[in-house]
């Protein structure tokens, strides 16, 4: 994984000095909180309902094990014993005291990171799978882009004062798993029969209000010219994009407006000024990112471990565990493991305790190469496992809370901390998603189940992703009241779809029921092996909808 160098250590180390003089000034009363908020914002620090709520950012979804370790202590000492980590690959903490968020950026600047533009209209944390690097349909690494883009955006000047925030997500993968479509910029990395590495340009995705997948604007864009044309896209944005409501000031409502052809004509009349400029990537800065992103010492390793076909015959809870959480890799005689965060009523979904946090350090350590990566479902994958380790690994996670068998799953929920902690929100989703893992406890019927994402949002800024979600639930206000609007049919991946709304919207207490009769008429229409969104691609919401409403007219 990429280490500092002296110049990302200086930018961080001075932010955190800098920063520690504006929380005095404001503790002092010299700054009011008017003048305060842009200058928090900056690193990441939110008021939420109860507390200060400090993001620091995860380049990409990865960690190293003294990472993680930081993060452990930083919820043991300044929190309340966990971080809550995100649908962007970030992690949260929501219980922060102000006069104490110096020392923690200090802490977290001492083992190369920050909080730097995790919040604010900005280009916030780059995105790209979990697997980047170990999956088995990758097509490249999309690591040293992803982080070459890290460091042209990082307090990047020109693009610190967008209309809106930014995001900007990258795969090389015959799957999708980082919702490129949903995206400012999606970027695509593949290579062309000569060997050229070359990028797919997606502009304008966004969900919350008004949810919108991206389009195409650039197919085979040279690797070379990756920052050239972001900047272009970036500039045009930037002059043209809404600055007077901030509903509309997405690019996606910009490129809407325009439509893709006249977006494209701007940007690429921005780009012919620049392409041939200093942002033009050369094969010595590549290779100089990407020596940091060498595969480690792998052994080898038999194809077929027969210790591990042993406890796969003989220990059903972990050959479920293995169907489910474990992901081929591009080693022989290694895996990828999914470990979920998704307990039940143990947890909220993507809450890790600092316990867990520091076990999940000592085994990235004791099984991998000391590396963690973040999933974009908030989960959290040790990417290079010995197959002979995986009933070890699974025992260990057991012990801990952090056994599921669930990735994938119904009760795999994404969901955002929604009304408990987020003054936004309209509804509360954490005891949403627990009330419904607790209503699907029984492990069998789910495996029957099989593929069903399930998304919650506790207001439109869909935090949640719930209309990506095959089944998405949003928090809405009805006259003071916590009510749930339900959706049918989103997808991610490179078969993104957005989901649509069954009908009127459901009190707190009949969400789970109504989540049972979705499951129930699934069950009754599936075809083989057809997938929950397979189903209700092919026989259209109308079935779902009159189970639903009919028991709920039924009980009246």
């Amino acid at each position: 994984m990429y280490h500092y160098d002296d110049y990302d250590r200086a930018l961080v180390h001075e932010r955190v000095v800098q920063f520690r003089d504006q929380v005095q000034r404001r503790m002092s009363g010299e700054l009011s909180e008017e003048e305060f908020l842009p200058l928090r914002l900056q690193n990441g620090l939110y008021m939420q309902k109860h507390a200060y709520m400090l993001r620091v950012a995860i380049p990409y979804g990865t960690l190293s094990a003294d990472q993680m370790r930081t993060l452990a202590r930083i919820a043991r000492d300044y929190d309340r014993g966990y971080g809550h980590f995100t649908t962007r690959q970030n992690i949260q903490f929501n219980w922060i005291e102000l006069e104490q968020v110096p020392d923690i950026l200090e802490l977290l600047a001492g083992v190369d990171m920050h909080a730097i533009q995790t919040s604010g209209n900005c280009v916030r944390n780059i995105t790209t799978e979990a697997f980047a690097g170990v999956a088995a349909d990758e097509l490249l690494d999309p690591r040293p882009l992803a982080e070459i883009l890290r460091q042209w955006s990082t307090v990047n000047p020109e693009f610190l004062f967008l209309p809106r925030k930014f995001k900007i997500a990258l795969c090389s993968a015959e799957q999708d798993r980082a919702a490129i479509m949903m995206h400012d910029i999606g970027l695509y990395l593949y290579r062309d029969e000569q060997g050229e590495m070359l990028l797919r340009v997606m502009v304008g995705g966004g969900l919350g209000r008004t949810p919108i997948l991206s389009q195409q604007i650039r197919e085979a864009l040279p690797w070379r010219h990756l920052l050239s044309y972001v900047e272009a896209i970036l500039r045009v944005y930037n002059r043209w994009g809404r600055r007077d409501n901030k509903y509309k000031a997405r690019i996606k409502i910009l490129v809407k407006s325009l439509g893709i052809e006249a977006f494209a004509e701007e940007v690429e009349r921005e780009w012919q000024h620049i392409k041939e400029g200093p942002a033009e990537l050369t094969d010595a800065e590549y290779l100089r990112v990407a020596s940091s992103f060498q595969p480690p010492p792998y052994e080898w390793l038999p194809d077929v471990d027969l210790t591990l076909d042993t406890w796969l015959a003989q220990e059903p809870s972990f050959a479920r565990w293995v169907e489910r959480n474990v992901m081929a890799h591009k080693v022989q005689g290694y895996a990828s493991v999914t470990i979920s965060t998704k307990p039940g009523m143990a947890a909220p979904p993507g809450d890790v305790t600092d316990v867990q946090m520091s076990m999940l350090a000592h085994w990235a350590e004791r099984f991998g190469f000391g590396e963690l990566r973040i999933t974009h479902e908030q989960n959290i994958v040790l990417p290079d496992i010995r197959q002979r380790d995986l009933y070890a690994l699974w025992c260990a996670a057991c012990e801990v809370g952090l056994g599921a068998p669930n990735v994938g799953l119904l009760t795999d929920i994404i969901a955002c901390p929604g009304g408990d902690y987020c003054k936004l929100a309209n509804a509360k989703s954490i005891p949403i998603a627990q009330a419904i893992q607790q209503r699907f406890l029984d492990l069998d019927y789910l495996h029957d189940l099989g593929d069903i994402s399930l998304n919650i949002s506790g207001c439109m800024n869909a935090c949640g992703h719930h209309h990506i979600g095959n089944i998405g639930i949003l928090g809405v206000d009805k006259n003071g009241s916590e009510w749930y609007q339900v959706t049918l049919g989103g997808a991610q991946g490179k078969a993104s779809a957005l989901g649509k709304v069954i009908g009127p919207s459901f009190s707190a207490e009949a969400v789970p029921a109504v989540i049972e009769r979705l499951v129930q008429t699934f069950v009754e229409h599936r075809e083989a092996d057809e997938r929950f969104v397979e189903t209700v691609n092919r026989i259209g919401l109308g079935p779902f909808r009159e189970r639903v409403y009919a028991a709920a007219e039924a009980t009246l």
